[in-house]
């Protein structure tokens, strides 16, 4: 890369500005637009991601005192608090949605080869959601305690890469198993969800699409046996079971057999019971696919500390959802990075990295290999003392 430009300018030289443009079009986000374009406002929302601002005042101020080097870096007009708090509030979100699904399509492929240890020959998805928490008084169309308010963010997740497929917004009355009706069902992967998704009426439809779920039971969860096999062999596996569904309404929603495995971690804690709609993988590697579901809650913990979505630039739905969904295309886009630039750093170390350089005029390679080169000391060199003892 060219020595002369930032490593701000080198990251976003990885995004494909036609495709963004295609985006911005379709929506007609620059429309009667005379200052601070989409694409500026992605660069300075993209740029608070990446150097963690703490408000508007932040972005401006942290980007006036390079205004020399951001018309280089992809900025063709001042930042203005104003002007990007209105962008906010009144370009479309869906922009930004679409184009993050873009990333994510760009990085799934270079993530197919991670090994998960299972002896499974399709994709494992997770799917789960978690709690933002917000202020009452400036958000209050999102009502979820007497004196809090709070966003729902339902979250499928590709467990090969650990990068979202699938990102649903809402508030917290959004039920959990509603979002299986936005999942586009590819035939034969695996679905690993907690037991809020057992709604038999839309697990059905997954079934008959060719997919196979994975969810821990219920304890009020009501059934026929209908046959037992053998589970000799597999530690911690206690039964392997056919059964039928006999509850007023899930032996309607779901007439179908399903398997039930009784799993004991051996760790002191209740006993696990997974229904599954797979009935030629072996039991224990069922209780393993529930096993990685844990992955998406450490996504969610990360997504927290270490990008900005729990303190943000706008009140509006509009505001909450393009800061939401540039930050996921901003961890898309630095997962790109990490593979294409072949870093064996982790993402929260490249953020770290890149924190701190971005205005740098260092090839971005560069910057990694100062990061590992290690500090050259003299040995013979003394500290100074202030007093001579």
């Amino acid at each position: 890369m060219n020595r002369g430009t930032t490593v701000l300018a080198q990251i976003f030289s990885f995004i494909d500005y036609d495709l963004f443009r295609s985006c911005v079009r379709r929506y007609q986000g620059d429309h009667g637009v005379r200052r601070l374009s989409c694409w500026e406002q992605f660069l300075a929302m993209a740029f608070a991601q990446l150097t963690w601002r703490e408000s508007l005042r932040d972005i401006e101020v942290s980007l006036t005192a390079h205004r020399h080097q951001l018309y280089h870096s992809g900025f063709r007009s001042a930042i203005r608090r104003s002007t990007l708090a209105d962008a906010n509030e009144k370009r479309d979100w869906r922009i930004y949605a679409e184009f993050a699904h873009h990333l994510i399509q760009q990085a799934r492929p270079l993530y197919a080869d991670t090994d998960l240890g299972l002896e499974l020959d399709a994709t494992l998805y997770a799917l789960d959601s978690t709690v933002i928490d917000l202020c009452l008084t400036l958000f209050p169309w999102a009502p979820y305690q007497r004196s809090k308010a709070a966003v729902k963010l339902h979250t499928l997740l590709d467990l090969q890469s650990s990068i979202p497929v699938l990102i649903d917004i809402t508030d917290w009355r959004g039920h959990d198993p509603w979002v299986l009706d936005h999942v586009v069902v590819e035939p034969g992967c695996f679905i690993v969800m907690d037991r809020n998704y057992g709604d038999f009426r839309r697990l059905y439809r997954l079934h008959q699409s060719m997919a196979f779920f994975v969810l821990r039971a219920k304890s009020n969860l009501q059934f026929r046996r209908r046959c037992s096999h053998p589970v000799e062999g597999h530690i911690g596996v206690r039964s392997d079971q056919t059964i039928m569904l006999t509850g007023v309404d899930t032996q309607v929603w779901f007439p179908s057999p399903l398997r039930r495995v009784s799993y004991d971690a051996g760790d002191g804690r209740e006993r696990l019971v997974f229904i599954t709609n797979n009935f030629t993988i072996p039991a224990d590697t069922v209780a393993a696919i529930y096993r990685q579901r844990w992955q998406v809650e450490l996504f969610f913990k990360w997504i927290k500390q270490h990008l900005r979505i729990k303190r943000f630039f706008g009140t509006s739905p509009n505001a909450v959802k393009t800061q939401i969904w540039i930050s996921v295309a901003v961890y898309v886009l630095i997962a790109i990075i990490k593979k294409q630039l072949r870093l064996e750093h982790s993402l929260y170390t490249i953020l770290q990295i890149l924190s701190t350089s971005l205005f740098d005029k260092t090839p971005v390679q560069l910057v990694f290999q100062r990061y590992d080169e290690k500090p050259d000391f003299d040995e013979d060199r003394k500290q100074m003392l202030l007093f001579d003892i």
